[in-house]
C-alpha cells in the first residue's frame, strides 16, 4: 500500500470504537502514515529472522532516523514549537505495534535520553545538546539500573562519583542498558560520595575505564542489544555533568515522564498482537470454516479489542494531562501498570486463538507474546507502580524500608 493510498484510508480503522483518527491532525496522520509504510514494507519482513538470531537489524537504523520523526519539520509551529504530545504517543504506538525492540530502540533516544537532557541539563547544556539529540548526531542511552538494584534503585546507587578538581571519577556498574553499544554517550547516574546525593554524567562510550558486555540468553526483546556496563576510574569533566540533577528527586521527575512512553509501548504491543491474531483467524480454516467464524474465537477477539481500546483511553488521557503540564507519579504509574496488565492478557489471548502456530515466528504473535514479558517489568514492575498509586490513594507508603 502506498503512502498516498494510506492517507485516503483510516490509520486506526480497527479501533473505530475509540476513534483515534479524530485526535490527530492531517499533518500528523501523514507523518505516521509514512512511518507505517516504512514499518510494513521495510521492517516487518526482517523481524522474524533477526529476532531468532538475537541481533538488531542495523540496516533499519539510518532509514528510520531519516524519517525525521522526533520533531518533524512539517509539524513545527510558526515559532518552532515542538510536536504535540499526542503525536509523539502515536509514534511510539506505531513502532510498538510492529515490534517492541524497534520501539525500545527509538524511545531510548527520543524518550529516555532526550528526557535526561530536557530535565537534567542546564539551559546552556540544552542549547548545545538538544539539537544533536533530535537529529541523532548525539546518540545516548539512560543508564540507571544496576546489577543488584532494580525496583529498589531509589534506596541508593552503588555506582559512585568522586570530585577530583575540575572532573569526576566514576566507579560501578550498570545493567540492562539497551542500545549502549551504538551510543555516543551514556547518561550515567551515580551517588556523590561527598553528600550522598545522586548526580548524572554524560560518559563517552569509549572513554578509558568503560567496558560494555552484551547480555546473552534473553527470551524477550531479543533484537534489542542490552549491555552490562562496568565503570572503573572513569574520568568525566564537570562540563559533562547534568547540572540540574542534584538528587534522586530529579531522577524521579524523569521516570515520571518516561513511564508514559512505556504505557504507549504496552498499548502498541497489545494492538500488534491483536491485529496479527485477527489476520490469522480470518485466513486459517478448520473444520471447513475460518477460525474467525467460531463463537469462542470471536469472544476472545472482542476481549482483545476491548483491552486495546481501554489502554488507548488511558494513555491518551495521560498524554492530554501531561500536555497541560500536569505530571503526577500516580498517573503515569497507573497507566503503566494497567496497560501492561491489558497487554499481557491480550498477547496470551492472541496466542490462544492462533493455536500451535502461535509459538512460531511466522505469525508475529510469538514475538509479541515473548516481548511483552520484558515490557511488563521495565520502567517499574506491576507491584512498584501499584504501590505508587496506593500511596497516593491512602496517603500511606507501603514501600519497605
Amino acid at each position: 500500500m502506498t503512502v498516498d493510498t494510506q492517507q485516503q484510508t483510516r490509520l486506526y480503522g480497527v479501533c473505530d470504537y475509540y476513534d483515534a483518527e479524530s485526535l490527530l491532525t492531517a499533518g500528523e496522520r501523514r507523518v505516521l502514515g509514512r512511518l507505517r509504510t516504512f514499518l510494513d514494507e521495510k521492517a516487518r519482513p526482517l523481524l522474524a529472522d533477526y529476532w531468532e538470531r538475537g541481533e538488531f537489524p542495523d540496516e533499519l537504523s539510518e532509514p528510520l532516523i531519516g524519517l525525521d520523526l522526533m520533531e518533524p519539520a512539517e509539524l513545527r509551529g510558526p515559532e518552532g514549537s515542538p510536536a504535540r504530545g499526542i503525536y509523539q504517543g502515536f509514534r511510539i504506538f506505531e513502532l510498538a505495534r510492529t515490534d517492541a525492540s524497534l520501539a525500545t530502540f527509538y524511545t531510548a533516544q527520543a524518550g529516555l535520553f532526550r528526557t535526561a537532557i530536557r530535565v537534567g541539563a542546564s539551559a546552556e547544556q540544552q542549547a548545545e545538546w538538544m539539537p544533536k539529540v533530535i537529529d541523532f548526531s548525539l546518540k545516548g542511552v539512560f543508564s540507571l539500573t544496576e546489577p543488584e538494584s532494580g525496583s529498589d534503585i531509589a534506596g541508593g546507587l552503588s555506582t559512585t562519583a568522586r570530585r577530583d578538581g575540575d572532573a569526576w571519577i566514576l566507579d560501578g556498574a550498570k545493567r540492562w542498558i539497551g542500545g549502549a553499544a551504538t551510543a555516543d554517550v551514556l547518561a550515567v547516574f551515580a551517588r556523590d560520595v561527598a553528600d550522598g546525593q545522586v548526580k548524572a554524567f554524560l560518559v563517552e562510550r569509549e572513554a578509558p575505564g568503560v567496558t560494555l558486555e552484551k547480555i546473552h540468553g534473553k527470551t524477550a526483546l531479543r533484537m534489542m542489544q542490552n549491555a552490562h556496563i562496568t565503570l572503573e576510574g572513569v574520568r568525566v569533566p564537570e562540563s559533562m555533568r547534568l547540572h540540574n540533577v542534584e538528587s534522586f528527586r530529579d531522577v524521579a521527575a524523569m521516570l515520571r515522564a518516561m513511564r508514559s512512553d512505556v504505557a504507549w509501548i504496552a498499548t502498541g504491543i497489545a494492538a500488534g498482537a491483536f491485529e496479527a491474531a485477527l489476520r490469522y483467524v480470518t485466513e486459517r480454516r478448520q473444520f471447513g470454516r475460518t477460525l474467525g467464524s467460531f463463537q469462542l474465537v470471536q469472544e476472545k477477539l472482542a476481549r482483545m479489542l476491548g483491552n486495546v481500546t481501554s489502554a488507548l483511553s488511558l494513555v491518551v488521557r495521560l498524554t492530554e494531562q501531561q500536555s497541560k503540564g500536569i505530571y503526577r507519579d500516580q498517573d503515569s504509574a497507573l497507566a503503566k501498570m494497567q496497560t501492561s496488565l491489558l497487554m499481557r492478557e491480550t498477547v496470551a489471548l492472541a496466542r490462544e486463538v492462533v493455536g500451535g502456530n502461535g509459538i512460531t515466528l511466522e505469525t508475529d504473535v510469538a514475538r509479541f507474546h515473548a516481548d511483552a514479558e520484558a515490557v511488563y517489568s521495565y520502567e517499574g514492575t506491576h507491584e512498584i507502580n501499584a504501590l505508587i498509586v496506593g500511596r497516593a490513594l491512602t496517603g500511606e507508603s507501603a514501600f519497605t524500608r
